[in-house]
């Protein structure tokens, strides 16, 4: 959990409680020693020799010498018998190499050289968002368990092998590269999917206002010929005189556009929830829940620098959709004085667009323009953050928060004037909750 922000000053309570937490690339240690040295064995006896031998120099007693013949002797015995070999060579395997937060992965050593390895001395350096759980040394083999605890894309870190001969008095070091692993988020539990008042000419599971070969019945109408005999409503033709069918609605598949606004991670200074995260999790359960009703789905981030995938469909798509945007902290340390336009394939025409966005920066309105601008149907969800922490006392910390929040609500009063519907969806609560107003009516789309 993240410390509660505290700033000093107008302009440092706003900034700084926009600044997030900075997610710093694990620096890889410096390389180890090369080639065979002596081990702590070595050394321990060898200091025990020599502290006998200055102590005989110090005291002048020549008994004292028979000191330094037990750890010479036992030093003898522990050397090895033939020449050490050259090469040593560590196979790492890791898997899975693509999880879930919370998912544990497992990492295999395998180490092995010319001849008969003795004791093997891990050392370990891990990378950020991962947590070691479980580590296991064997003769020829290291074993650990490590738990991934954020999403994104991480380095596991490196693994420093001693390689001790039989004796336990030379070793070698061998550094095994760890590799990386891709984190998805947690999809945010979602089943409700909204539908826009247009949907494209495509078969799907969404009942369409238009007439269809669908199983929704929307009403009657006259028999035409070649329809068929047995869709004919008794009751209505007993009523009116004349042969009356039922009328069913179409079924159409819709396409939806996640767009994702990265251009600044808010730190709540409560709870400490980031609301990168919370936007992550929340667009993976929007993609799920979408695509499991065979929908098109696309995904674009704003922020440093603007990435999109054009809509598709598919279960295995959706892995395709979350690696897409894993790089997106990386993203937090580059800032555009502008945004550019987004590209068309990105918004396909009639797309329901939904934009998840902590309402904090300004820029993201000229990126809701350009959607309602293009008519796209457009759904705004916000995630909660709280205010920045001011000390007790300071005067202009205090009168910053005062505009600030009004500045938030004149955000929302905009986008609502506008026709654009605003949801809120707290960390923590089922995202259905934020999008069941959403079925009372079908979505519109803008105005040119």
């Amino acid at each position: 959990m993240t410390a509660p922000v505290r700033a000093r000053g107008a302009a440092a309570a706003v900034q700084r409680a926009l600044g997030g937490r900075p997610d710093v690339a694990a620096q890889p240690p410096p390389p180890p020693p090369f080639g065979w040295r002596a081990g702590e064995r070595a050394l321990r006896l060898g200091t025990l020799a020599v502290v006998a031998l200055v102590a005989a120099l110090v005291t002048g007693h020549a008994w004292v010498l028979a000191l330094a013949a037990g750890p010479l002797v036992l030093l003898a015995l522990a050397l090895p018998g033939g020449p050490l070999p050259d090469a040593v060579r560590a196979e790492v395997e890791a898997e899975p190499r693509r999880c879930f937060e919370g998912e544990q992965v497992t990492v295999r050593i395998a180490v092995a050289y010319d001849g008969e390895p003795g004791r093997l001395d891990p050392g370990v350096t891990l990378g950020h968002g991962v947590r070691l759980d479980h580590l296991a040394v064997g003769p020829h083999r290291v074993e650990l368990v490590l738990t991934a605890q954020r999403w994104g894309r991480w380095t596991l870190g490196t693994v420093d092998v001693d390689v001790y001969d039989r004796g336990g008095v030379a070793r070698r070091t061998v550094r095994a590269d760890l590799g990386e692993i891709a984190v998805f988020p947690l999809p945010g539990h979602a089943g409700l999917t909204p539908i826009p008042v247009r949907l494209p000419q495509r078969l799907g599971e969404h009942t369409a206002s238009q007439r269809g070969e669908g199983g929704e019945v929307t009403g009657v109408h006259p028999y035409v010929r070649g329809e068929r005999q047995r869709r004919i409503h008794w009751p209505a033709t007993t009523r009116r005189g004349t042969l009356q069918v039922h009328q069913f609605a179409a079924e159409r598949a819709a396409d939806t556009v996640v767009l994702l606004d990265v251009l600044a991670d808010v730190v709540d200074p409560a709870t400490g929830a980031s609301s990168l995260d919370d936007t992550f999790r929340a667009a993976a359960g929007l993609v799920r829940a979408y695509l499991r009703t065979h929908d098109r789905v696309g995904v674009v981030s704003i922020g440093g620098a603007t990435r999109w995938l054009q809509p598709g469909s598919g279960q295995g798509y959706f892995y395709r959709i979350v690696e897409s945007v894993l790089e997106v902290r990386k993203d937090l340390a580059h800032r555009n004085e502008g945004l550019s336009l987004l590209p068309p394939p990105a918004l396909p025409e009639g797309a329901l667009v939904y934009v998840i966005t902590p309402l904090t920066h300004q820029r993201i309105l000229d990126i809701l323009h350009q959607v309602r601008g293009r008519t796209n149907p457009m759904v705004v969800v916000e995630i909660p953050t709280g205010g920045p922490v001011v000390e007790p006392g300071d005067t202009e910390g205090e009168l910053a928060l005062r505009l600030w929040r009004p500045d938030r609500d004149a955000m929302r009063f905009a986008l609502v004037e506008r026709g654009i519907a605003v949801v809120a969806h707290r960390p923590g609560e089922t995202l259905d909750l934020a999008l069941a107003p959403l079925l009372r009516t079908r979505i519109h789309g803008g105005t040119r």
